[in-house]
């Protein structure tokens, strides 16, 4: 499949990805019940097909999605795909879901990202729905970064 660049990036993406919300299962934004085997068979099947990245994000199943991305990766043994995830969008104890764009709701979201997807490397961190009445804890790079930007 062809690639382009993404943004100003090194980056080489599909124009085509394979999307995870869906495989999060059954939580408040979801889409209901799902079969693990499933998705991860979808998302091998997408990867054969010739699409080079996953787009998840933490929210989606409140942590599942990451994990059944994990066990895909685990089991694919093709050239890794790139992983995009996201921050920004936090639940408590309840699965109550809400917002937080602070640095060290940044930097607790992105660890647990990276132990739930199981590796040391999150090719594309995104702000879930960024929303301009937030504090975000990294403006104008001010307060250090995660990671070198891309910008599209």
């Amino acid at each position: 499949m062809e690639t382009k660049t993404l943004g100003n990036s090194d980056l080489r993406i599909t124009p085509i990805g394979f999307g995870a919300w869906a495989i999060g299962g059954d939580w408040e934004f979801g889409w209901g019940a799902q079969d693990d085997r499933q998705s991860v068979a979808a998302i091998h099947r997408a990867l054969e097909l010739g699409m080079n990245w996953i787009d998840t994000a933490a929210a989606y199943g409140l942590g599942h999605s990451e994990e059944v991305v994990a066990r895909a990766l685990q089991g694919w043994r093709g050239q890794r795909p790139y992983v995009f995830t996201k921050c920004g969008r936090i639940w408590n104890a309840q699965g109550k879901v809400d917002y937080s764009l602070r640095r060290d709701s940044i930097r607790r979201e992105c660890e647990a990202s990276l132990r739930r997807l199981k590796t040391d490397l999150i090719d594309l961190y995104q702000i879930h729905w960024p929303a301009e009445d937030h504090a975000f804890g990294f403006a104008n790079g001010r307060q250090g970064t995660l990671g070198r930007p891309v910008q599209c």
